[in-house]
This record gives structure tokens, sequence and C-alpha cells, in this order.
């Protein structure tokens, strides 16, 4: 059975030893599947190696067996609601990019908490969100060359994310219990990069249109209808699981208003009931939280080339940060078990 596209970024990584054919290669891969799937996995073991990411999973878990009112030591109460450790069907430490001149009693403007109760538990996470930004730049421009941008198009939009607003979560999944009916992570779509997770079978589930799954010999055990919030399509979930070296990646929305729908964030959940405790890494490269998100010129220049009839009110450009404090503000405001990012 056929499954998401897995494209290695190391003709990137690794320009020196690599051809301009070999780079071509890879932006068209990404360019197809962010277009056909918005989700693929995306091969990093030239960047980064299971080593690292097993010592991040190992830390994870050591703060997530803490006596409960430890992990409260961190709580986003402390703090502006989004930054600290937070749960319902799941449990989590959320960390955002350090603002200027920080002010808890504003939305996103807080300070980041770090458990004090894990030894190297900092140092190791902030080493990975270097390393994280770094390659975010790099599958950035390795998009904008999937995309036909000029090179002065690329500095454009290197200049919206050369200061990414990032975000960092840490994850922890309880199995749920066999009689639950319901998700440890609801079905949404939420500007997101990538995930590194842990080794755990059949949790994250990726929605593939009906039509697409055909195509592609992808099998789910039943075609599904969305409900009504989520759209219209007819299609199948199919389990996205973790393949050593890599990241799983999926459009966020962000790109759906860059691209004019071009590529287009898709559904996805986590519904976990294996025995064991899961533990997921998503990092959320953003663009710079004062940016201003409008559609790229070589994507409205692909579009009327070809034909394609664009509602420009549907794509309509948004300053990155003032959609990140609703979308927030949404997702938090109320506890709602298997809500949130995942």
């Amino acid at each position: 059975m056929a499954t998401l596209p897995v494209i290695s970024i190391s003709p990137y990584v690794r320009k020196e030893t690599s051809t301009v054919r070999d780079r071509l290669a890879t932006s068209e891969a990404l360019h197809k599947a962010c277009r056909d799937f918005g989700f693929f996995y995306l091969d990093i073991s030239s960047f980064a190696n299971d080593a690292e990411m097993n010592t991040l999973m190992d830390l994870a878990r050591q703060f997530f067996a803490l006596p409960q009112e430890r992990k409260d030591l961190i709580s986003i109460r402390n703090q502006d609601s989004a930054r600290g450790g937070k749960a319902d069907n799941h449990e989590a430490i959320d960390l955002y990019a350090p603002v200027d001149n920080p002010d808890k009693t504003k939305p996103l403007w807080g300070t980041n908490q770090w458990p004090e109760d894990v030894q190297s538990f900092r140092s190791t996470y902030e080493a990975w969100i270097e390393k994280m930004k770094a390659l975010g730049l790099i599958v950035m421009e390795a998009m904008a060359i999937g995309l036909g941008m000029t090179p002065q198009e690329w500095e454009e939009l290197k200049g919206c994310v050369d200061h990414s607003f990032w975000v960092m979560r840490i994850i922890g999944y309880p199995p749920l219990p066999n009689d639950h009916d319901g998700f440890s992570c609801g079905a949404h779509k939420l500007s997101r990069w990538n995930v590194a997770a842990d080794p755990t079978q059949d949790a994250l589930q990726v929605f593939v249109p009906k039509s697409l799954a055909a195509s592609n010999q992808m099998a789910s055990s039943r075609t599904i209808s969305l409900p009504k919030e989520e759209g219209d399509a007819d299609g199948v979930w199919i389990y996205a699981n973790p393949i050593p070296g890599c990241v799983v990646c999926n459009i966020g929305e962000m790109w759906e208003v860059w691209t004019r729908g071009m590529y287009k964030s898709t559904l996805h959940r986590v519904l976990h009931r294996g025995s064991n405790y899961r533990v997921s890494l998503p990092f959320f490269f953003e663009p710079n939280f004062d940016a201003l998100v409008k559609p790229l010129a070589a994507v409205v220049r692909a579009q009327e080339a070809s034909g394609e009839k664009i509602d420009d009110g549907t794509y309509a450009p948004v300053v990155y940060g003032e959609f990140l404090k609703s979308k927030v503000t949404n997702n938090f405001s109320e506890a709602t078990p298997g809500k949130g990012k995942d």
C-alpha cells in the first residue's frame, strides 16, 4: 500500500556535493507533494540523526513522568496563557520565539517556562530549536525554487521568515481507554512545519480525498465523509507512521495564503490507543511576527498562465502575528478535550 511522499533534503543541505539537477529534483518533489497532499515525509538524516531526536524524546518522557504538582510549576496560568504546560487528552509544553520586553499580560508576549527537574532539558531543546530554524530556511528555499520564484522573489520571501516567530511543542499522549469515543487530538488544520515523533505506530492520521487516495493506491478501513464544519469531501484517513531519519511535514495556513490555495492545509488528527506513552515534538517554522503574508507573484503568474480563476478575497493578505493571536485565543481559551495543535 502506498504512503505519503518521502523526500530527501540532502541536496540542499550538502550543496557543495550536489548538482543543480539534484536540487531541482528535490524542489519539484516538494512542489508536487505540497500541491497534491499537503503532507509528506522529509528525510533529514543528512542534517540531524535519530540519536538527537531520541535524546529529546527521553527528556520529554522524564518531564511527563514527574508528579503533577511538579509539572504544574510551569503551567500556562503562570504566563501569557500560551507559554508553558497544559493538558486534556494529551499534555504538552508550549514554547514560542522569545520577545523583546516580555509582558505576560499580553497574548503571546510572555516568557518561556522550562522544567528545572530534568537535567539538560533546556539546553538540549534550545539547541534543537536553533537547528530546526536553520532547516526551516533551507526547506523554504527549496520550496521557493519549486514554485518558480526568481532569486529576488526568494530574497523577499526570506525577509518574511528570517526572524521566524517559531513555536515548539513537546507533547505526551497517554493511551486512550478502549471505551473512549474521542481522540487524543481532534481533526484540525493548523500552521505547522515538521514533527519528530517516537516509533509509535498507528497514531497520527492524515485525511486524503477519495479520488487522490484511489489514484495513489492508498487504503483505509473505510471511506468517510467529513463533519460539516470540516468540509464536504469524501476520503480516507491514512496513518502517517514514523520513518527512521524522517520528520512528517505539512502545509500550514500561511502557505495557503502565499500560494492562493495551490497548497492547502490538510486535516490531521491523533488517535493513540496503544499501550505505550507516545511523545511527539512538532516544530512550527512560522513567518516573522510582523510579516505581511500575501499571495506570491510567482504563484499568481502560474495561475494566470493556466487560466485558473481565484477569488482573491479568499486569500486576503494577513499580518502573521494578528492571525496567530486569534488562533491561539481560539485554541486555548477553553479547555476542550481532544482539541488543539498536535
